[in-house]
């Protein structure tokens, strides 16, 4: 179905990015998921794309400009590959390269962003706590003041990128209780006192790393603050609301691949003498799916199209997240439920999409907290 948001531009972009996947990642993801991480030249092969360059000056790397819809087809197209941890490890820059862009010392920001938009290095953005999850207004990580810079100490989880990561995006408490007393901090690994663990035998996204990181009184300058003091909240919430809408977008380009291999699996297989589609049952699961998936399509072009405009739809983002993510559990179900007994095999994309899909409800904010968040932004 042709969409009116679908430019030359951005349909020249997705026919290369799906050129891309098709061509780098799809052919290798099972031995990648099996073998627990992508190659290092892959970082760079997708930098080369500049799809690490959204809203990144030309002059630091970047594209020069930013579309949503574009990152939204970076999203989309890489999910299709079946494998979220590619995905997970390739994104986890995206998500922690802004607060350096916009607010970073030009001293780091000059060094940093060049080699983290063309792929050379990983960067990462710590906020989840032991104690916390998605509660990031009451993180425990403090900062204390030392001389010319702070000591940083506490704890991280659940960092994507934890342990190939160069560079990290820390928020600390370094004010009083609440999201008034957060700030940002630039740490780069090797720092003293600064470990990090594997968070391994995970459910999916096995090709990605998780860790967590430990800072015991790890010392940064005052440079290495990133923002203002005290007034890290407000970026952690603004990069969160663009997190969000990847997250969207990979449940769209997922739900679209499990609705496809379920149809090709149907007109291949045959069950009492004819083929699995000609059953009436499948053929209602097949447009109960499709009709989640144009659904989805419309709603994300919704989001995308008002971010465009300039607007910060906290509510529409944080609904849709929901939506996403449940139209995905819906879809890896009928999926696996029609290829039966081959989808429970690993090795095919929807065994492993069905895997992943919890994975999409808890992070960038789970569930809960997006309905409560919708809520509080809609005045309930």
């Amino acid at each position: 179905m042709r969409s009116p948001f679908e430019t030359a531009e951005r349909q020249a972009f997705r026919e290369s990015v799906r050129s891309f996947v098709e061509q780098e990642v799809t052919p290798f993801v099972d031995d990648w998921d099996e073998a627990g991480s992508i190659p290092p030249e892959l970082h760079e092969k997708a930098g080369a794309l500049g799809v690490f360059g959204f809203a990144v000056p030309e002059e630091l790397g970047g594209i020069g400009f930013d579309d949503v819809f574009m990152r939204r087809i970076w999203g989309e197209e890489l999910a299709r590959c079946g494998a979220g941890g590619v995905g997970a490890a390739l994104g986890a820059r995206s998500i922690s390269i802004d607060p350096i862009v916009k607010h970073a010392d030009p001293s780091i920001r000059d060094r940093v962003v060049p080699e983290v938009v063309s792929g050379r290095k990983c960067c990462s953005l710590g906020i989840t706590e032991p104690s916390g999850g998605s509660d990031v207004a009451n993180l425990k990580t403090k900062a204390v003041r030392d001389g010319e810079g702070w000591r940083l100490s506490g704890s991280k989880t659940f960092i994507t990128g934890g342990m190939t990561s160069d560079y990290f995006v820390v928020g600390a408490r370094t004010g009083g209780a609440g999201p008034a007393g957060v700030s940002l901090f630039f740490v780069e690994w090797g720092a003293e006192g600064f470990t990090r663990t594997e968070l391994d035998k995970k459910m999916g996204w096995w090709c990605s790393d998780q860790a967590t990181l430990y800072f015991d009184d790890v010392y940064v300058p005052q440079t290495n603050m990133i923002g203002p003091e005290n007034l890290g909240f407000m970026a952690i919430m603004q990069n969160f609301n663009l997190e969000r809408v990847a997250l969207i977008a990979g449940c769209l380009g997922a739900c679209q691949t499990l609705y496809d291999d379920a149809v090709s699996w149907a007109r291949e297989r045959e069950t009492f003498g004819k083929p699995l589609i000609k059953h009436q049952v499948i053929r209602h699961k097949l447009v109960d799916m499709s009709m989640r998936v144009d659904a989805l399509d419309g709603y994300l072009n919704q989001v995308c199209w008002l971010i465009n405009e300039g607007e910060s739809p906290v509510a529409e983002i944080s609904k849709a997240k929901v939506f996403a993510t449940k139209a995905l559990e819906f879809c890896a179900s009928e999926a696996m439920q029609i290829l039966g007994g081959a989808g429970y095999l690993r090795g095919n994309r929807v065994e492993r999409i069905y895997r992943e899909v919890k994975v999409m409800a808890i992070g960038g904010g789970s569930e809960e907290i997006m309905r409560d968040l919708a809520a509080r932004q809609m005045g309930l």
